[in-house]
């Protein structure tokens, strides 16, 4: 533990930035905060603050002064997404977390919390994968460049509790879906992927719906407001140089995943496998015993909230990212 600071309830009065307060984690994050108490919360648009721009984010936490943070801005995507960006996912993720995490460190900010990505582990380890395996094989060639900017992250957050005595955690999330998603054919992860193509299938009336690889590769997917009372519990329980894995500590297929999806939305057509298309890591579950003894479990389970992410994407279909 970190001699600075004793977990204990945040100051729900205390100024609070949530970086990337508009996206699928930051929004989430944002509402959960909102009900547990906090009065003021901290957030701008791309458009209102350039993370990129490191003039402004030191200006911005010079002027609000936040007491804590939670660091959720990102450049994210799915798997080619991930492969045909590797140079915007590499610089954009490493600019965005040098500017936070520097201009936080040079204006007092007590407790941040940075959210990396379960692609930092190794390929091939072993299953669940706990914390203490980052960094001890190759990494997935499909999403290298986005794991390193994370990594980069994680080690950015340690050397500032260990040359500055800062009381800063990341947490390592797994598969995230849930409200204010990205469902663009070609920037999307594989849940909302799924609930776009399953959907216009429905709609359409086609006979068959062709999803890439084998439908082999096991995911553990993580409803983003279950991750956001994570943040919140670690904030508020947790000071150690660690990350810590958040996750279900269940994984299925992708094959399970899409019938789910298949049967929320009620289409009844042949689903086909395109084994051209790379699967990437064949199984990637978190071990999440750190986090279950520090109290938090997740209460949204995958159906339920498979259901109510669907029924967002029905409500909001001409406003999501596309």
């Amino acid at each position: 533990m970190n001699p600075a600071f004793t977990p204990r309830a945040l100051d729900r009065d205390a100024p609070f930035y949530v970086a990337g307060h508009r996206g699928l984690v930051g929004s989430s994050v944002w509402r959960h905060l909102e009900s547990e108490g906090f009065t003021k919360l901290l957030g701008k648009s791309s458009s209102e603050l350039d993370l990129l721009d490191r003039t402004e984010v030191f200006e911005f936490f010079a002027r609000e002064k936040p007491t804590n943070v939670v660091l959720a801005a990102a450049k994210v995507g799915g798997i080619g997404a991930n492969s045909a960006f590797l140079v915007d996912f590499l610089s954009e993720n490493l600019r965005i977390q040098v500017n936070v995490l520097d201009a936080a460190l040079e204006h007092g900010v007590e407790r941040l919390l940075f959210l990396g990505s379960s692609c930092i582990y190794p390929k091939l380890a072993s299953q669940p994968i706990k914390e203490e395996y980052l960094l001890t094989g190759h990494l997935e060639p499909t999403n290298d460049a986005y794991a390193i900017a994370k990594i980069a992250g994680i080690l950015h957050v340690q050397a500032a509790r260990r040359q500055h005595g800062r009381s800063w955690i990341s947490a390592m999330p797994t598969n995230l879906y849930g409200p204010r998603d990205n469902f663009s054919p070609t920037g999307s992860h594989v849940l909302p992927a799924l609930i776009r193509r399953y959907d216009a299938a429905q709609s359409s009336a086609v006979e068959s719906v062709v999803n890439w690889g084998s439908g082999n590769p096991r995911r553990e997917f993580l409803h983003v407001d279950d991750l956001a009372s994570a943040c919140l519990h670690l904030l508020e329980n947790y000071d150690g140089a660690s990350h810590v894995n958040v996750g279900t500590g269940v994984d299925h297929t992708v094959r399970e995943i899409s019938s789910m999806v298949a049967e929320e939305v009620g289409y009844t057509g042949e689903t086909r496998w395109d084994t051209s298309k790379p699967d990437g890591t064949m199984q990637k579950l978190l071990d999440v015993s750190m986090i279950r003894e520090l109290g938090w479990r997740p209460t949204i389970g995958l159906r339920e909230g498979i259901a109510s992410t669907v029924s967002w994407y029905r409500d909001n279909i001409g406003a999501v990212r596309t």
